[in-house]
Formats: C-alpha cells, sequence, structure tokens
C-alpha cells in the first residue's frame, strides 16, 4: 500500500488516498475514480509531502549520511516488509540538496515549536479561544479536520499547516 497526500484543485480540500501502488493511482485519476471527499471534485492532484515511516522505539531515528555506494546499491522495498530508517537510506535515493532542505525545514519547525504548546484534537476551540479574546494569545498547535480548517479560515482565524508531521508529546518515545 501507498498513501498519498492529495488536493482538490477546484477547493483547496487536502485529504489523502491510499493505493496499491503509484500505478494504481494514476490509473484511478486517468479513469476519474478519485473524487475529493469535501466537495466530489475530480480535479485531484498529489500535493506535497515529506515521507512518512515509521521508526521502531529501538532503532536509530536519524538517516545515516548519504554516500554514493547507497545510491549505487538501490534496490526496491519487498512488500509487506516494514521500512526503518536504515532500509529507506538503502532503498530511497534522496539528492543531498533535498535532505539538506528537509533537515534545515524540520530544524526550523523543531525551534517553532518549542515556543508553541500542543493542544492535540483541542486546537480549533482552543483557536477560536484565542481569536476572541477568550484565553492570553499564545501559539499553539494541534490537529484538525478539514472542515474544521474550513470554518477556521471562514471566520477570519488565521491558521496554517505544518511542513512536517508532528509526533503528539504522548506518543514520544
Amino acid at each position: 500500500m501507498i498513501v498519498f497526500d492529495l488536493i482538490c484543485r477546484d477547493g483547496s480540500h487536502q485529504f489523502e488516498g491510499w493505493f496499491g501502488s503509484s500505478d494504481d493511482y494514476e490509473k484511478q485519476l486517468a479513469a476519474g475514480l478519485i473524487d475529493c471527499p469535501s466537495c466530489g471534485s475530480s480535479a485531484i492532484e498529489k500535493a506535497v509531502m515529506a515521507p512518512n515511516v515509521g521508526v521502531k522505539g529501538n532503532q536509530r531515528t536519524s538517516l545515516p549520511p548519504a554516500s554514493s555506494s547507497n545510491r549505487e546499491n538501490i534496490e526496491p522495498a519487498q512488500s509487506g516488509v516494514p521500512m526503518t530508517d536504515q532500509s529507506l537510506a538503502t532503498t530511497v535515493s534522496i539528492p543531498a540538496e533535498y535532505q539538506e532542505l528537509i533537515g534545515k525545514l524540520a530544524k526550523a519547525q523543531t525551534k517553532m515549536l518549542e515556543q508553541s504548546k500542543w493542544v492535540g484534537s483541542d486546537f480549533p476551540e482552543q483557536a477560536r479561544a484565542i481569536h476572541y479574546g477568550e484565553k492570553d494569545a499564545t501559539p499553539i498547535h494541534g490537529t484538525a479536520s478539514a472542515d474544521d480548517v474550513t470554518e477556521l479560515q471562514d471566520e477570519g482565524i488565521d491558521i496554517m499547516p505544518l511542513p512536517l508531521p508532528v509526533t503528539p508529546p504522548k506518543a514520544q518515545n
């Protein structure tokens, strides 16, 4: 299975799509079988996304430096075998400039989130309370559904998605 972040060109709604392979995605898109769950539009395209690879708690959390030997010996991952950060490094060729860019983006996001409070699924309510002056203005981050995001934007509440996935504090090792 492969998961793509998809976006509807008509309403800019973002959502996930699960497919058997990249080829399955292309075939379904060409046949008009992929629709936006928010507005029903079939004008769909892949959104920019960062890789989301789960790592077991007892393994390293950083990728080893890219080497030319990694790039020369790329083998596709076997179906059904979970990928670790080590297998990712040997199965996916990520150009050095992209690794550097993602690393800088991750550092910037980490620095930004140090000043922000995780509020989880309570994000829409907390954002409203801050916007309407019921709570002191303080940076927060959390989760919100596509409908919540639309409602917050309709109310004039400034929010933005984080560029990289965030692991909730209670889910971290």
